[in-house]
């Protein structure tokens, strides 16, 4: 057997660089890169083997771990989990900024392998800078955090060990049902340890999509709950875009007349004004498919948690004898909310589905009323998202009245990124998708700060389309460095910054369930008797070397836009919203409610909570 000397970092980024991908007859690297900050636990070893490989392998630098590693996620989110990237820091500080972002891959299933340099495996300079001591176990250190939010996880401490840990990590990465992100735990000194490594265990790998298909027993049972259904929903998650199964969806959809309402991983799955898309689902949904969500006897799941926005907590699907169906990959999935499981691919089974109910109508009663519901949402679209006639408490525009400038100053294949506070919401129900992959929501784990950093991976998946981030003042201030990152790397995003003066979301769900306005508005925070400053956004974004402007009203955000797409570097527009205003939901969400009191808004908030808390079927 031939064999090659080299380091365990050497090794391990020259195996990274050998896995491949075949995307529809195409040959791709499996990663596209790393993002790397470098500190003492990672630059002399795995730093000095990425410089040897930077044709093979880029390095990118980042400007923060948990920005880099959302860039990571959002690039493989908008890969259909097919192209992935690595993310490398020191030990301490730089390893745990990443736990969050790799808690939000693991949230949403999405592929990034995280490499954090760690203390000395031969313990020799111990405790060694920033290293956790934990007085009853010496193999615990700050990297251990990744283990409960890792698919897979191992910590390095011989050279030899990558041999059968890597094929193990680069399997998780690419498995359609336990897919997430895995933590390959580098000590120091090992990745500068050499080791006679077997030539063929760089021999290049190119993987390919998985697909299972259908057993025949939860096959029929799905057909024959779908053949007696008088009243038959479809709802689209996410796992239909990682499936690449939206035309699938859209053939079955054509051809039985089902209608389709989309999670918000799902939206997308068909395009906004297709006839049998109902639009959006569950709290953050809109009235037309919520409507028949509560009328549905038969629901048919495809590649979704189901979690509780999309169910309205357990109390969307109102018929007394709906059947719920899940067509999930994972059986973990499947089972939930005690549905017919039909555990397979969702491009395979959409297909089969489609030849086994080739006779198979739903009655056109059905599909008229969510059509007049859903021409009635759109006759709200238009009202919401006018530029004028909308009055808001502080006369300042409304969310919706936003999106509704930027739909319309943007093109149809623009990309559209967010993830926390109430903009989702708003999205979920408003935004109109004309791109199968025009919608990009991190709402797994709804996590402040992803925003810039993921639209910037977007932008790295899909350098010929705009890239549109809307993001509230709170999301912005929580993680704005990846903007730098943007501009030093080439890769334009355009940044609408909602400035509503503090957590406006969390403001209007604190006052619904009774509380007093309480440390979410600035203007209910304690400050110095200034009050609170106010930021300068744009002058912010311009120290960070993008292009940026601040406008005062809707018809201004539309020329900023126009601005925007012709510039040729990042760029940030900026207004002053309301905090207050938000398009109307139609579904309840479970928020406890406390008992007991002093306020009697909390008291009457709680009888009411207690009263929905009864459509719960348990």
């Amino acid at each position: 057997m031939k064999t090659v000397r080299l380091t365990m970092a050497q090794a391990l980024v020259r195996y990274l660089s050998a896995q491949c991908v075949d995307i529809d007859g195409k040959v791709q690297p499996l990663f596209e890169g790393v993002f790397a900050i470098f500190g003492h636990g990672n630059v002399a070893g795995l730093g000095e083997a990425l410089y040897q490989a930077q044709e093979e392998l880029p390095t990118f630098r980042a400007h923060n771990e948990q920005g880099m590693a959302h860039a990571a996620i959002a690039f493989a989110k908008a890969n259909n989990r097919r192209r992935m990237m690595a993310c490398t820091s020191s030990i301490g500080p730089g390893a745990a900024n990443m736990v969050t972002a790799a808690a939000l891959a693991h949230v949403n299933r999405l592929p990034v392998l995280f490499l954090p340099g760690d203390t000395f495996a031969n313990r020799t300079p111990d405790p060694v800078l920033q290293q956790v001591e934990c007085y009853g176990d010496p193999t615990i250190t700050t990297n251990d955090c990744f283990r409960p939010v890792s698919r897979y996880f191992d910590r390095i401490t011989r050279p030899e060990q990558i041999i059968t840990s890597l094929p193990v990590a680069v399997q998780t990465l690419i498995d359609p049902i336990n897919c997430g992100p895995v933590t390959l735990s580098l000590c120091q000194d090992v990745q500068a340890e050499a080791y006679d490594y077997p030539e063929s265990f760089f021999n290049t790998k190119v993987h390919y999509q998985r697909r299972q298909s259908a057993d025949q027993r939860e096959l029929n049972d799905a057909v024959s709950l779908l053949k007696s259904a008088e009243k038959p929903l479809l709802i689209a998650g996410g796992g239909v875009h990682y499936s690449d199964a939206t035309e699938s969806l859209k053939q079955f959809a054509e051809q039985t007349g089902i209608p389709v309402v989309e999670t918000q991983a799902g939206k997308g799955s068909l395009l906004w004004d297709h006839p049998n898309n109902i639009g959006a689902i569950g709290v953050t949904g809109s009235e037309a498919a919520n409507r028949l969500a509560r009328e549905a006897d038969v629901v048919l799941a495809v590649g979704t948690r189901l979690q509780d926005f999309t169910t309205a907590s357990r109390t969307l699907f109102a018929n007394p004898d709906v059947q719920l169906i899940q067509l999930n990959v994972a059986s973990f999935d499947a089972i939930k909310h005690n549905a017919w499981p039909l555990v397979s691919d969702a491009q395979l089974t959409l297909n089969t589905l489609q030849e086994r109910l080739s006779s198979w109508q739903v009655h056109s009663d059905w599909i008229k009323t969510g059509q007049e519901l859903t021409a009635r949402w759109n006759q709200y679209y238009d009202e919401v998202t006018a530029a004028e006639g909308i009055e808001t408490k502080t006369g300042l525009p409304s969310d919706a009245q936003v999106l509704g400038a930027v739909k319309r100053a943007s093109d149809n294949s623009d990309i559209v990124v967010c993830a926390a506070g109430g903009l989702p919401g708003e999205l979920h129900k408003l935004w109109r998708t004309d791109h199968e992959k025009g919608y990009h929501l991190e709402y797994g784990y709804s996590c402040m700060g992803y925003e810039i950093a993921g639209g910037m991976g977007v932008k790295m998946a899909s350098p010929d389309r705009d890239v549109i981030v809307v993001v509230g003042d709170g999301s912005y201030m929580m993680l704005n460095s990846e903007l730098a990152t943007s501009v030093m790397l080439g890769h334009k995003i355009i940044v609408v910054v909602l400035d509503n003066r503090g957590y406006g979301c969390i403001n209007r769900l604190q006052n619904a369930t009774g509380g007093a306005p309480f440390n979410n508005l600035l203007e209910n925070c304690r400050t110095v008797e200034e009050g609170a400053p106010k930021i300068d956004f744009a002058a912010h974004a311009a120290a960070m070397g993008a292009l940026s402007e601040k406008v005062d009203s809707i018809g201004g955000l539309e020329q900023a836009m126009v601005r925007a797409k012709s510039a040729g570097r990042s760029y940030v527009i900026t207004l002053d919203t309301d905090p207050f205003t938000t398009s109307e939901g139609s579904c309840w969400w479970d928020v406890a409610i406390p008992e007991v009191s002093q306020r009697d808004e909390v008291v009457q908030a709680r009888e009411g909570y207690l009263a929905e808390k009864k459509q719960q079927p348990y």
